[in-house]
């Protein structure tokens, strides 16, 4: 037992430091972890035999439902007005067009039977929402909100047509006799229908007693993250998918703002990692690279026929009612990342005894390592290529919520001081817009890892961390005095423009003063309904566009309501 320990913990201890290398390597997280499992392997230095494929099934199941409950918890439900039908056309057709794609392609390029070929396809036909959480929010690039929310909720939802096809097509080689149409349409039908179900019954009444129940800190988090595994398991016993209920359930209580969601959050964080770790290092000990090399030149032209072809034939052909630009569905289609949930989906054949299963395992595995290094790490270039990605928005440094009682907190900010930033040379008093305010006033200054004591002539320096009591209006405003300069200023004008404009101002006034060419019945229009008559859109994000002759109107932010509150203007070059 203790020689278990010992090696677990070595285990996840070296995949943990190891992650220093993956930011100077530009390598993704997963990759670090995986790569510690197979180097401790059978084949690796560590010599580890590992080759329980219910185990290995078991606990990546178990990682998967903390992995994708981490994920709910920190979708806001403003992304599903957004990015919810276009999402679920993906989840569904989007997932059954590439699986078509592939098996057909798979079934002539490897001359074996269609079932077989459909099957190969079928495992490694979804996104994986593990990964596109890890990768999407640690590449340090800004998508705008449709992208980001539309691989966000697929990557989150499409596990109920992976599992449904995987399962029917199993069933088809194994017990062919007995397998009907039918049959396999209600299985799916019971996977969506009691998922939604369970996930908003779950979701509803963890919310609700983590308003109600008075716990000590350290609970909630535990009390969240077993009742998700409830939630997940008992789906799972009548027949729905336990994937789609335990995401959903992290969405109610996600979007609940009490004393217990920050900290509940923080706990997350650890434990999605952990999972991460767990079943990556888990998964490189059940791989043998020998196996996997040698059907490495099969998975890298199925990887490259899914990637460029049958991916994107069916992002594009899901997506075309929807109105995204054609530089958002290539990103979309680009980011159908592979992780996990292929390589779980592989052992079920192998419990199963479907034949020739390991074959399909060792594919399935080489196709995720070549996702990860293929488009795991190019996130950020293909954005910047695709003009996707939008300029860094100004955030501060860290905030904490003090509850004052079960609905009143004040929210505790923090702000870096950047070099040439409005704030340098600045006593953290006179910094607009709280210069005015008595109550609003710095009330720790750390420099150099050290508090100081706040004079009449205290300046903020570059590296300087101010501390403030703010209300939620004002963090946005206070952020950009702090982290604006020369760089991000340039970088603003050359996405938005270098004016910004009301959008009630008349469109008939800005023609005239800058020259721009507006049918007769457009220049009594406001600018946001000039916006609405040009735009193909109807749910508008920051970065959305629409051009007026050689100029370009944008909007630079929005309403919570959705409704448009500032615009720019970027004029020919």
């Amino acid at each position: 037992m203790n020689i278990l320990f010992l090696l677990g913990g070595a285990l996840l201890f070296l995949s943990v430091v190891s992650t220093t290398l993956s930011a100077r390597l530009g390598m993704p997280l997963l990759l670090v972890f995986l790569a510690v499992g197979i180097l401790a392997g059978e084949e690796g230095i560590g010599g580890i035999e590992f080759d329980n494929f219910v185990s290995a099934n078991f606990i990546c199941q178990l990682a998967l439902a903390v992995i994708l409950l981490d994920g709910g918890l920190r979708t806001r439900l403003q992304s599903f007005r957004i990015g919810l039908k276009p999402a679920a056309v993906l989840a569904t057709w989007g997932v059954f067009a590439s699986v078509a794609l592939l098996g057909i392609f798979t079934t002539i390029y490897l001359d074996v039977d269609w079932r077989f070929g459909l099957l190969m396809a079928a495992i490694v036909g979804s996104t994986d929402a593990g990964a596109v959480f890890s990768l999407l929010r640690n590449s340090g690039v800004r998508l705008n909100e449709r992208v980001q929310a539309t691989l966000e909720i697929e990557s989150g939802a499409n596990d109920p047509m992976a599992i449904f096809l995987v399962t029917a097509l199993i069933a088809m080689a194994v017990e062919p006799e007995e397998s009907g149409v039918m049959s396999f349409l209600w299985m799916l039908l019971l996977q969506i229908g009691f998922g939604m179900l369970m996930g908003f019954i779950g979701g509803k009444l963890l919310a609700k007693l983590v308003r109600r129940l008075n716990l000590p800190e350290g609970l909630y988090a535990l009390m969240i993250v077993s009742g998700g595994l409830l939630v997940f398991s008992f789906t799972n016993l009548i027949g729905g998918s336990g994937f789609l209920a335990v995401y959903l359930a992290g969405v109610l209580v996600g979007n609940q703002h009490n004393h217990a969601t920050e900290h509940v959050l923080r706990v997350m964080d650890g434990l999605a990692w952990l999972a991460q770790a767990t079943m990556f290092v888990v998964l490189g000990l059940l791989v043998t690279p020998s196996n996997v090399l040698e059907r490495g030149s099969e998975a890298v032209v199925l990887a490259a026929f899914l990637m460029l072809a049958a991916r994107p034939v069916a992002v594009f052909a899901g997506l075309w009612p929807f109105n995204y630009s054609m530089r958002e569905k290539a990103y979309i289609s680009w980011l159908g990342l592979r992780g996990a949930v292929p390589i779980t989906l592989a052992m079920m054949p192998l419990v199963m005894g479907v034949p020739d299963s390991r074959a399909l395992f060792d594919v399935a595995f080489a196709v995720v390592v070549l996702s990860l290094l293929i488009q795991g790490t190019t996130i950020p270039v293909m954005a910047r290529l695709l003009n996707v990605a939008m300029p860094p928005k100004p955030e501060p440094n860290d905030s904490r919520d003090i509850w004052l009682a079960e609905k009143e907190a004040v929210r505790m900010i923090s702000f870096k001081v950047m070099a040439e930033s409005e704030a340098e040379g600045v006593h953290p008093d006179d910094v607009a817009p709280i210069s005015a305010s008595f109550d609003r006033r710095c009330f720790a200054l750390i420099r150099d890892g050290h508090k100081i004591e706040l004079q009449s002539d205290t300046k903020l320096k570059r590296g300087d961390i101010a501390w403030y009591i703010l209300p939620g209006e004002q963090v946005e405003k206070m952020a950009y005095y702090f982290t604006e300069t020369d760089k991000s200023v340039l970088l603003n004008f050359d996405y938005f423009g270098e004016f910004s404009f009301d959008p009630v101002s008349r469109s008939g006034d800005l023609a005239k003063a800058y020259g721009l060419k507006l049918q007769p019945n457009e220049e009594s229009l406001s600018l946001s309904e000039l916006f609405e008559l040009r735009s193909e859109s109807t749910k508008w994000v920051e970065g959305d566009r629409v051009s007026i002759g050689n100029f370009e109107l944008t909007i630079k932010e929005l309403n919570k309501d959705g409704s448009i509150k500032l615009m720019g203007m970027k004029f020919p070059d």
